[in-house]
């Protein structure tokens, strides 16, 4: 497969938005630094659809809360394994930076994925 993904699900508290906009600044910073091919974190706007299964209930979100859905680009599986490494080693990502964490691990969904199709104009 070309390249590689890890993509994340991250239901939040809307007020907690801001804070994890800080984390997530940082965070691409360090994974771009380290190599990372393109790093995105968005959030959700309109989440209701009338088709297919909505992100509001896949999250089971309550009304104060959106969804982050965000994603991280890479060569290939191993470009993956190397830049991550290089990241959880950055003194920028240890946990003791982060005291207050914005979102629910638990609730947290992580994947890793092989690019079927893509095109970038």
């Amino acid at each position: 497969m070309a390249q590689y993904v890890d993509g994340f699900v991250i239901p939040i508290k809307k007020k907690n938005v801001k804070e994890y906009k800080k984390m997530a600044s940082v965070g691409c910073k360090v994974w771009i630094e380290h190599g990372a091919l393109s790093y995105y974190e968005t959030i959700g706007t309109h989440l209701k659809n009338s088709w297919g299964l909505s992100f509001s209930k896949l999250c089971k979100l309550k009304s104060d809360e959106t969804v982050v859905f965000a994603f991280i680009v890479y060569k290939s599986k191993a470009h993956r394994d190397q830049v991550n490494k290089k990241v959880h080693k950055d003194p920028r990502m240890q946990p003791e930076k982060f005291p207050f964490q914005p979102f629910d691990m638990k609730r947290m969904t992580v994947g890793e994925f092989g690019v079927l199709v893509s095109k970038t104009k």
